[in-house]
């Protein structure tokens, strides 16, 4: 299992109905591409006070590294990365990307 953890440095002024509507339709991707079995996002809350430059993010499960790639590669996902990017201060720098191999 593959947890696909994706931080977003948001612009101070991005457009919060832009962001759910990306949200949204990320979430509809669940059971429609193959191994994508759950997402989940919302704030950061950063308790820690070690990542206050990402105030919003998303996980996404997924079955296995060839269903996170199917998911990569996959057309929507690409166009909603793109508008993603538009959100993010220093655009798609402005986005970070961590895969944690659960196991199996």
């Amino acid at each position: 299992m593959i947890r696909h953890i994706v931080l977003l440095a948001l612009t101070p002024d991005h457009d919060a109905g832009e962001l759910a509507d990306i949200m949204q339709q990320l979430a509809e991707l669940v059971g429609h591409l193959p191994g994508f079995t759950d997402f989940e996002h919302g704030p950061n809350r950063d308790f820690e006070n070690k990542s206050a430059q990402y105030p919003y993010g998303f996980v996404g499960t997924f079955g296995d590294a060839d269903a996170l790639n199917t998911y990569a590669n996959d057309a929507q996902h690409s166009a909603l990365g793109a508008r993603l990017v538009a959100l993010c201060q220093g655009g798609a720098d402005g986005i970070m990307v961590i895969d944690l191999d659960m196991g199996a």
